[in-house]
């Protein structure tokens, strides 16, 4: 089976920015698709009903007829979805394997294609485990690949004296049972990662409702929400990336920003924001047991470039004297980069672990404010291009059929700008979000001052960016706005003298019509040529009474016409008397 893409949806009206590339149309696997409302067609959000339907959903008996009595996480998920409804999407989502919206798109697939697909994707794991070990300059590592290698490691304790971090790239179901189960993790840490919305509407079943601050206090984890900035040249390769997205378990979508095009840019380029998330779950060490974390993280989207080929190497370059031999990360995906950099980590940051084991994240954490840093720069590129398009418009104009809809560039401007004045408070929260999280007010007095310490002052610095962007979009609308209105202005000025230049026109010739339809009464043309001097005795005065009575200021007019004859008299009687 195959579903038709919407190619207005992927390309972000191409051809309102002026691009003539044919697109071709593109048949894509149910499996590949993002499920969103943009699809169009049959494809409906509440399909499985809206939050205030009864909790027992009738897609549940599509999807859920299988047996999970060996999986006590997935019925304790279910169980406490009476009292917290929020857990009933997680419990969807484990029975399907992936977002519940999307079961709509893939339920018509053949049976055994269709379980084959949902096996894949329940048993899909890709997991590193590492083991810090205070004095030792490497951490340990080993590659997990399946639940039942993942079951093994976690009855396997960490090494003497070691604090574990597992490493998760997208979650599936039987890696969720295992970690929950093995682990004692509290459900709720699984489903704040597993979508990416950033607002809701009032019948969203998956909305996230905030915590109270002295309820979430005390919580052995957190969620971090950030945008990956990322480069696709072509049309063809921004579909490429959206298909990567739909395999994912996880809930990833591209933000595409295609209102936004540069006088330097090539015309069929794409530049997407990818919303992603993080979530770092702790548990301390005690007397009987040793620190664990487990770091979920996205998988990569590798059609395209990161912009501007990403984020610059955490560590200075070497000077000519140092012949030391460096590595370069890999550049693939972001769990192998985020594994280079973690091998990379120095001593003092391994054994600052041991007394505060949220130091596992650093690496992460550097990467996460690297995008912000970067995301900032390219908010900062294009808000610099729209008030150079107003200072100078005559350097991007447009199709004439672009400008029969848009009663100027400044108009275009605004346009692009409102983009930014609606993301980037979201961004604003996103970063405020970050920092309350990393950096609480209520642990400040007994923080110990190490790498992940270190890291408050960076991202101090990407708050005060976004709200210095966010200033900035407030004055250029404010610009742009009066810069519009004295156009608009100006464009009325002129159209009202052209008004009156065709009143002057009617005020002398109406008069003339009036009197020459009068004096055309006569059925003899012969007898006119006798009369003829009384339509001019009578017309003439008829219209400079008309005149008079139609232009208020008759006399200013008639004196500065004479001010100019006698100027202009003045002027040739000087020209006379030159020798």
């Amino acid at each position: 089976m195959r579903l038709k893409r919407d190619e207005n949806c992927v390309i972000g009206e191409k051809d309102k920015k002026g691009s003539h590339e044919e697109e071709e149309e593109d048949e894509t696997h149910p499996n590949q698709l993002i499920p969103d409302r943009k699809l169009g067609g049959t494809y409906d959000d509440y399909f499985n009903g809206d939050i205030y339907d009864n909790p027992k959903s009738p897609g549940e008996a599509e999807w859920g007829a299988f047996d999970h009595s060996n999986m006590p996480y997935l019925q304790h998920v279910k169980n406490l979805s009476i009292g917290w409804p929020h857990l009933r999407y997680l419990a969807q989502w484990m029975e399907i394997t992936t977002s519940p919206t999307k079961w709509q798109l893939i339920k018509d697939l053949p049976p055994y294609e269709l379980a084959e697909l949902r096996r894949e994707r329940a048993r899909r794991t890709k997991v590193k485990a590492i083991d810090f070990i205070s004095g030792q300059p490497a951490p340990a590592i080993q590659h997990v690949a399946s639940p039942e290698a993942l079951a093994s490691c976690l009855n396997q304790p960490p090494a003497p004296g070691a604090t574990r971090l597992y490493i998760v790239e997208d979650l599936s179901r039987d890696v969720i049972e295992q970690l929950g189960t093995k682990l004692d993790i509290d459900p709720l840490f699984f489903r704040e990662h597993i979508n990416d919305y950033t607002w809701y509407n009032t019948r969203d079943p998956w909305v996230e409702l905030p915590d109270l601050d002295i309820v979430s206090r005390s919580r052995s984890y957190f969620r971090l929400t950030y945008m990956q900035p990322r480069y696709f040249k072509t049309a063809k390769s921004f579909r490429m990336a959206q298909r990567q997205a739909g395999m994912f378990n996880v809930l990833r979508r591209l933000d595409v920003d295609s209102e936004h095009e540069s006088l330097f840019d090539d015309k069929s380029a794409t530049v997407a924001l990818v919303r992603s998330k993080a979530s770092l779950w702790i548990r301390q060490a005690n007397n009987t047991q040793q620190a664990i974390g487990v770091l979920l993280i996205d998988p990569s989207i590798t059609e395209g470039f990161p912009l501007w080929r990403g984020y610059r190497p955490f560590r200075n370059s070497p000077t000519p004297s140092n012949r030391t031999p460096f590595e370069v990360a890999p550049g693939t995906s972001l769990f192998d980069d985020l594994i280079f950099w973690i091998q990379e980590t120095p001593q003092k940051d391994i054994d600052a672990i041991e007394n505060n084991p949220r130091a596992m994240a650093f690496r992460i954490m550097e990467i996460i404010c690297a995008e912000w840093l970067t995301l900032s720069r390219y908010i900062t590129a294009r808000l610099g291009q729209i008030e150079w398009e107003i200072e100078s418009p005559e350097l991007f104009q447009v199709k004439k059929i672009y400008l029969q809809r848009e009663s100027m560039n400044f108009n275009m401007s605004l346009k692009k700008l409102h983009t930014w004045r609606r993301r980037l408070p979201s961004y604003r929260a996103m970063v405020a979000d970050t920092r309350t999280k990393l950096f609480p007010e209520h642990d400040r007095s007994s923080r110990r001052q190490d790498c992940f310490a270190d890291l408050e002052k960076d991202f101090t610095l990407v708050a005060a960016h976004i709200d210095d962007l966010l200033s900035r979009t407030e004055r250029i609308a404010a610009v742009a706005t009066a810069v519009t209105a004295i156009e608009e202005s100006r464009r009325a000025i002129e159209q009202n003298k052209v008004l009156g230049r065709l009143t002057y026109l009617a005020v002398i010739f109406a008069p003339l019509s009036f009197v020459s339809s009068f004096f055309s009464m006569s059925s003899n043309l012969s007898e006119l040529t006798e009369t003829i001097w009384v339509y001019f005795c009578v017309a003439i005065p008829i219209s400079l009474v008309v005149y008079m009575l139609v232009d208020k200021n008759w006399t200013n007019n008639i004196q500065a016409a004479l001010n100019k004859t006698k100027e202009a008299k003045q002027k040739a009687g000087k020209l006379d008397c030159k020798p």
